[in-house]
């Protein structure tokens, strides 16, 4: 099984992407939440949730992945948007769903005035010493300053490490980390990915959309194998750097 490509230009697509619209329309004003301020985020998931539709048949949350139990699709955690743990955990506890499109009113309120304050850009005082980097690109969890510290230090041969996204075609097409190597999608995880030949003892970094996919891709990968595995925690709308399209 190959990669898996949908047009996002195709009117197929773009009528299920409507459709979708209006089912998070409907969520949102079934719960009396809102969508995000953030509207990248907001797009992402419900293109994300149209995939998923098209692919599977269900609106399966794209931050988290599915695979194949007794020959039909099963999402992991049972997520199908508005998944259980949403309603009954994350939005009452932390005012925003995990793919972080639903959120509580004052959850938005927050976020608007954050959005609103001036950016606070973090100032690299000096590069990092190659033994740093070796500490670096071992550890399990990155942040996004992290894994921009080890690109820069890639480029000038300071250490080595392939950067892999796990997320799907169309969401690589929309947007990926400047520097990322392959694209190995969850969709068709174990296919692609011996087709990536990956070495089971070279550094890796997985990233995803929110880090849930590419979290439980690390486990997996190690589970098999895999001795140098690192995840960026909170995914590709947390990382700073440059973005290609």
């Amino acid at each position: 099984m190959s990669i898996i490509k949908i047009d996002m230009n195709s009117p197929e697509f773009q009528a299920e992407l409507e459709k979708t619209v209006r089912f998070t329309d409907k969520v949102i004003n079934q719960f009396g939440w809102e969508y995000n301020p953030e509207d990248m985020i907001n797009e992402g998931v419900q293109m994300g949730l149209a995939r998923n539709k098209m692919m599977y048949n269900k609106r399966f949350c794209p931050c988290f992945m599915v695979e194949e139990v007794e020959g039909k699709p099963k999402s992991v955690e049972d997520r199908v948007c508005p998944c259980t743990p949403a309603i009954e955990k994350e939005i009452p506890e932390e005012g925003v769903c995990h793919c972080q499109i639903f959120c509580t009113p004052e959850y938005a309120a927050k976020k608007r005035i954050e959005m609103g304050m001036e950016e606070v850009v973090h100032q690299h005082s000096r590069g990092l010493t190659k033994e740093e980097c070796e500490v670096l690109v071992n550890n399990s969890e990155l942040d996004s300053d992290e894994l921009i510290s080890l690109l820069e230090a890639r480029e000038l041969g300071m250490v080595k490490f392939k950067l892999v996204d796990v997320r799907e075609y169309m969401e690589w097409q929309m947007g990926h980390i400047k520097g990322a190597d392959q694209l190995i999608p969850t969709s068709s995880f174990f296919n692609t990915l011996n087709e990536s030949q990956l070495d089971k003892n070279e550094n890796i970094i997985v990233y995803c959309h929110v880090g849930s996919r590419s979290a439980h891709v690390a486990r997996i990968l190690k589970d098999m194998g895999y001795t140098k595995i690192g995840n960026l925690t909170h995914g590709i709308i947390s990382y700073d750097g440059e973005i290609e399209r």
